[in-house]
């Protein structure tokens, strides 16, 4: 019987995340998700607008409630006003 330790596997997906692996994101440099301006916000939008895993995205960004980058196709201002309107409906409710 073999008692050497074995290496972990290189890349292991977590269930909250296996989404990731599909995005277009994967295809680019994560710097163009996380621009200065807005020309580079409209860059990474449009990248975001043929993405099949957009909706996880935001959600995932939504709920850990990340501050900087285009997740999901939103700016970070975007994201702030999408988590707003669903507090204000909350408390309406």
């Amino acid at each position: 019987m073999n008692m050497e330790p074995t290496a972990p596997p290189l890349h292991t997906e977590d269930a909250a995340t296996a989404w990731m692996a599909e995005g277009n994101c994967r295809l680019y440099p994560p710097a163009t998700f996380f621009p200065s301006d807005g020309v580079g916000v409209d860059k990474a939008r449009k990248i975001c607008a043929t993405c099949p895993v957009t909706e996880p995205c935001l959600e995932y960004a939504l709920e850990h409630r990340i501050d900087h980058g285009v997740w999901g196709g939103c700016s970070e201002r975007e994201r702030r006003r999408i988590l707003k309107r669903r507090r204000l409906t909350v408390d309406v409710d």
